[in-house]
């Protein structure tokens, strides 16, 4: 019986001990989690965060401009090309219409002669 209870209060013993090593991890483990749990909170609340998403804001907007910007300049470039071809056909338009009318004189001149 003397045998029994040694060994029972070795387990006891060994079993305290467990806790206790369990319950000093468990607080280490607690305090490690609380760091991170710290961490968290200071990076969300610093204005890193905010520091991010007002930069990232502020980058997209400028690419958002630049994008418009460059957008009506192709437009009005493309415009000043399709006006300078309209001019272009109207000018030649004109020279045709100048030639087809000095040609239907020239006809005209040549049949009364000929006649």
């Amino acid at each position: 019986m003397a045998e029994e209870d040694d060994e029972e209060n070795e387990i006891g013993l060994v079993m305290e001990e467990d806790v206790e090593t369990v319950q000093v991890v468990s607080e280490e483990m607690e305090n490690l989690i609380n760091g991170v749990l710290e961490k968290i909170e200071r990076f969300t609340q610093q204005e890193m965060v905010s520091e991010m998403l007002e930069a990232g804001k502020t980058l997209f907007k400028d690419l958002s401009n630049e994008f418009e910007e460059r957008i009506i300049g192709i437009h009005k470039e493309q415009i000043e090309k399709w006006q300078d071809e309209i001019k272009e056909l109207r000018s030649l338009d004109a020279m045709n219409e100048e030639a087809n009318t000095r040609l239907h004189m020239t006809r005209s001149l040549f049949q009364n002669v000929q006649i």
